[in-house]
């Protein structure tokens, strides 16, 4: 073969192109694109879990030390409520217990109710804590 054979020869093939095309270059783009997005949705996902957890430790912690300032309540019952400036509403309700035995007067005892609420994005959460205490005659 000569070498003016050889350059006919190749001046008749297509010439290729090194690189990428357009199309390749959008899918990669689009699929790029689709990654970021569910990786974000999964990042924002976890940081939302985070925040109802440390929302609810809060709730829970807020419950169990309202319920420890009751230890004792009135015989006639008892009601408080209120706010925090974290926007959790609470209420502290006591209620006499009937006469479980005899010997033992009603209201000796109290249903003490704790309900600490909150409102997460749409939805409202809250705990609840019951305990029974011990209802004292109040002068």
């Amino acid at each position: 073969m000569r070498a003016t054979d050889f350059r006919a020869s190749r001046a008749r093939r297509p010439h290729r192109q090194r690189g990428f095309s357009l199309l390749e270059m959008v899918v990669a783009i689009a699929v790029l694109g689709v990654s970021l997005g569910a990786l974000y949705q999964a990042a924002g996902g976890a940081s939302r879990n985070i925040r109802t957890d440390e929302k609810y430790a809060f709730g829970v912690e807020l419950a169990q030390s309202l319920l420890a300032d009751v230890a004792q309540v009135p015989v006639s019952g008892f009601r408080d409520g209120g706010a925090t400036e974290g926007g959790f509403l609470w209420e502290v309700v006591a209620t006499p217990l009937p006469q479980i035995e005899k010997g033992l007067p009603a209201g000796v005892l109290q249903d003490v109710e704790v309900v600490v609420a909150w409102q997460d994005g749409r939805h409202r959460r809250e705990v609840r804590l019951n305990s029974v205490v011990e209802g004292v005659q109040t002068r």
